[in-house]
């Protein structure tokens, strides 16, 4: 079903005119996965570029979530390639996410994305919902990644980010899948896990995992 949704730099051009120049585009990738860590990206586009039109290398940017893995890695090159743009890029694995709960680890990111920032963006629109503990102001805007050009570019660099780091811990922890689904709780997941047991990049204190662990109290695929 086609969405009605347009994305666009309106967001970002009621913030300009108000003369907040740095506004971040916020987003994350990997809260619902079993295993791995979530992601944060930040990301300043240029004023420039809501003047005059994304340059054509990010024709189709958009929500990353419906671009293929090819336009993906194309796109993440770019932003991380130009001088233009301003990003930061952080992750919390699985042992942060298990200690404070996925929720607070994600936020933990965020901030931890921003921080790496300099000089620090003046505002940020995040997708989703309010994060109370964001260190600077913000707006939150639900499904945001389909609507920001800002908010979308940082929903492709975080996802492009885990996506990478899920192909390296495949090789690490071969067997599951990661590769594949990137550790969410597909069909072919959920049989891996019950079949071989939790190993170290699993999140226990998400339920399927406990549940498995519940089986397979010793696992040779757990350090």
């Amino acid at each position: 079903m086609k969405s009605n949704l347009r994305i666009t730099f309106d967001f970002e051009h009621e913030l300009w005119g108000r003369g907040l120049t740095r506004v971040a585009g916020v987003d994350e990738a990997g809260r619902g996965p079993l295993a791995g860590p979530v992601v944060a990206a930040a990301v300043v586009l240029p004023i420039a570029w809501g003047q005059a039109g994304l340059p054509r290398e990010l024709e189709g940017l958009n929500d990353s979530k419906v671009l293929s893995e090819a336009r993906r890695e194309a796109l993440y090159d770019f932003l991380t390639g130009s001088k233009s743009v301003a990003f930061g890029i952080q992750a919390m694995d699985h042992l942060v996410i298990d200690r404070i709960n996925i929720l607070e680890a994600t936020h933990l990111a965020m901030n931890g994305a921003l921080d790496l920032m300099l000089p620090l963006p003046a505002f940020a629109l995040v997708d989703g919902l309010p994060v109370k503990s964001l260190r600077i102001p913000h707006q939150a805007v639900v499904k945001g990644d389909a609507l920001s050009y800002s908010i979308a570019a940082a929903s492709v660099l975080a996802k492009v980010t885990r996506d990478r780091i899920m192909k390296e811990l495949d090789r690490q922890y071969p067997g599951y899948g990661l590769g594949l689904h990137k550790g969410y709780g597909t069909a072919q997941h959920r049989a891996a896990l019950s079949r071989l047991g939790p190993c170290a990049i699993h999140r226990r204190s998400f339920g399927p995992v406990a549940q498995a662990l519940g089986r397979h109290p010793v696992s040779s695929h757990i350090p």
